[in-house]
């Protein structure tokens, strides 16, 4: 079983684990405290924290995919996609990579038709 860990999905399961223990130590956090979670989200606390860390994980995780695919696809260019996340924001940059990466597809398998 182990012989199908690949160093990519060691990269993608240490991130999810990152995510899990990052975001529910804010949420256990924010429970003992008895906070507002809704309340603190415009405000300051454990909520704002536990989104963070949320976003922060899926953002890199995100990246790698990104980067990884665009390789394999033979996508020239697949960083900038990430370093125009820094400028923009990943909500935009990664389905904008989305959109390409389909378009790349469909290039593909036209080609080997």
């Amino acid at each position: 079983m182990t012989r199908h860990w690949s160093p990519l999905a060691l990269v993608y399961l240490g991130l999810a684990i990152a995510g899990l223990v990052g975001t529910w130590w804010f949420n256990a956090l924010a429970i003992i405290q008895l906070r507002d979670f809704i309340g603190d989200l415009t405000a300051s606390g454990p909520a704002v924290s536990s989104i963070t860390v949320d976003l922060l994980v899926v953002a890199v995780a995100g990246s790698v995919f990104l980067i990884v695919e665009a390789r394999r696809l033979g996508m020239r260019f697949g960083w900038l996609y990430v370093a125009a996340s820094g400028i923009t924001a990943f909500a935009f940059t990664f389905p904008l990579f989305l959109a390409m990466r389909q378009r790349r597809m469909n290039q593909l398998a036209a080609a080997s038709e």
